[in-house]
């Protein structure tokens, strides 16, 4: 499981073509001498059109532009055929090879000699007949068509300034959550940070996100927030919260017209429901994907990979979502706009990301803190600056493949398994028991349990089911909590 640190003109068509002009009909000998010089047609600088730059010019392309008109030079006597007119300009019909504008239409010279140029007139002639009758031919049907009253097959879209997009529509909750989502910018004292996303937790500035987001910027460092808008703000960290991976933030100088998101009740999604995601992956700002619930309390222990980083637990809320570096902190929301979990970690199936970066993509897996979780640490860290975590006083393993949470024979730095007169110690719970379940839910390993303890408050009673010595069994825990990340 990973989790993400995060941060041409287009030229006008080219114009029509020139049209050729009709040659006469009955063109008359020429006199000797010299051919006078033909008037040379407008010419067009070639501009190519293929592939994907149909839609975008190179920086410093520019339309072909009119070319000055000029002068042929005398025509030799007595040549023949004359010399054939230029090939039909390709009209970007699409797909391969790029097409081009060509070479100015130049009008083929009279040519004495009685019976061929007859010949040339009648074909000349023949040729402005057809014109005239299909010109009269397409008038004709166009009468019919207006007459018949079918007209155009045309469709013309409504006017803009009157499309409306409902409030539970995709368009909608994006329109209204996206003034209230900002990028940070998060710098520590070395030069290293990250891009992430939060969003607007009240109208004092509070910003909610995810603790991996800020932490370069927690000991000094630089942090800043940028809206919609492209406004941007100076920010301190009130307090975070490293194994709930959430964050508080505010602004500095804070705006007085903040709408904060309205928070809903993940305790209530159901799997299937729509959820929009909004965020920064690879620091693309204001980004908007959407998904469904694909799974609740999804056991999820997260990290940034370093050996220095300590794992964060969540009982999280599993969407498809597209979630990438850079998404992180930002809201998670329903069809109807409200936030109901913090994007915070995705599972990918190798590293890389756009552009190579290195960067693990997502794959449709993601995962988000339940906001009812996140709400009650963000006001913890409000109120005082520092986590409360509820715990039952026993180590765990954070072994695979143990059956449940098996309470280790030793604890942290040789300390004790089971705190002495700690919650776990007074509900008869020993080293070597293998908890496989909290309440009604099935825990099969100690980040399970962990994740599951965590979605309670200090003071809640829960049944534990262990198993000792191969036999089942089942007691109450009233939990006890612990300041501050250890």
């Amino acid at each position: 499981m990973s989790t993400e640190n995060e941060g041409t003109a287009v030229p006008p068509a080219p114009s029509a073509p020139p049209v050729p002009v009709d040659a006469p009909a009955a063109p008359a000998p020429a006199p000797a001498g010299p051919a006078p010089s033909d008037p040379q047609g407008t010419g067009y600088d070639t501009v190519a059109h293929g592939g994907a730059a149909a839609h975008q010019s190179a920086p410093g392309a520019h339309p072909g532009e009119h070319g000055a008109p000029g002068s042929a030079g005398p025509a030799p006597a007595g040549e023949w055929p004359p010399p054939p007119p230029p090939a039909v300009p390709a009209y970007a019909s699409g797909g391969g090879g790029g097409s081009s504008w060509g070479a100015s239409y130049q009008q083929p010279q009279p040519k004495p000699g009685g019976r061929r140029g007859g010949l040339v007139g009648g074909i000349i002639a023949a040729a402005l007949i057809a014109g005239i009758v299909g010109g009269g031919v397409g008038y004709w049907a166009a009468e019919r068509n207006d007459g018949s009253g079918t007209g155009s097959t045309t469709v013309s879209a409504s006017n803009p300034a009157d499309l409306k997009r409902d409030p539970g529509t995709v368009a909608g909750v994006a329109a209204k959550a996206l003034p209230s989502t900002v990028t940070i910018e998060a710098e520590g004292n070395d030069g290293e940070g990250g891009t992430g996303t939060g969003f607007v937790y009240d109208k004092e500035g509070h910003i909610l996100t995810n603790n991996h987001v800020v932490a370069e910027a927690v000991d000094g460092g630089k942090l800043s927030a940028t809206f919609s808008n492209g406004k941007k703000y100076d920010a301190e960290v009130i307090g975070h919260a490293q194994g709930y991976d959430v964050a508080v933030i505010k602004l500095k100088n804070a705006p007085k017209n903040l709408q904060p998101l309205t928070l809903g009740d993940s305790d209530k999604v159901a799997v299937g429901d729509s959820t929009i995601a909004i965020g920064a992956p690879f620091g693309l700002s204001n980004t908007v994907t959407t998904g469904i619930i694909s799974a609740k309390d999804r056991p999820v222990a997260s990290s940034d990979g370093s050996g220095s980083s300590k794992a964060s637990y969540m009982s999280a809320l599993q969407t498809d979502a597209s979630i990438n570096p850079g998404n992180s902190g930002g809201p998670l929301l329903d069809g109807n706009g409200n936030v109901i979990g913090i994007n915070s970690a995705i599972q990918s199936a190798s590293s890389g990301g756009l552009g190579g970066s290195g960067q693990a993509g997502s794959i449709g897996l993601g995962f988000a803190i339940p906001i009812n979780q996140a709400k009650t640490v963000a006001q913890e860290l409000i109120r005082t600056g520092e986590p409360v975590y509820p715990v039952i006083g026993a180590s765990v393993s954070l072994e695979e493949g143990t059956g449940g949470a098996k309470i280790t024979e030793q604890g942290a730095s040789g300390s004790a398994a089971v705190t002495p007169n700690g919650p776990a110690a007074k509900a008869g719970l020993k080293p070597g028991d293998v908890i496989t379940k909290l309440d009604d839910t099935v825990i099969d390993s100690g980040p399970t349990l962990i994740g599951q303890i965590w979605t309670h408050k200090p003071g809640d009673t829960v049944k534990l089911t262990y198993t000792r010595d191969g036999k089942e069994r089942t007691t109450d825990v009233t939990l006890g909590e612990r300041k501050g990340d250890s």
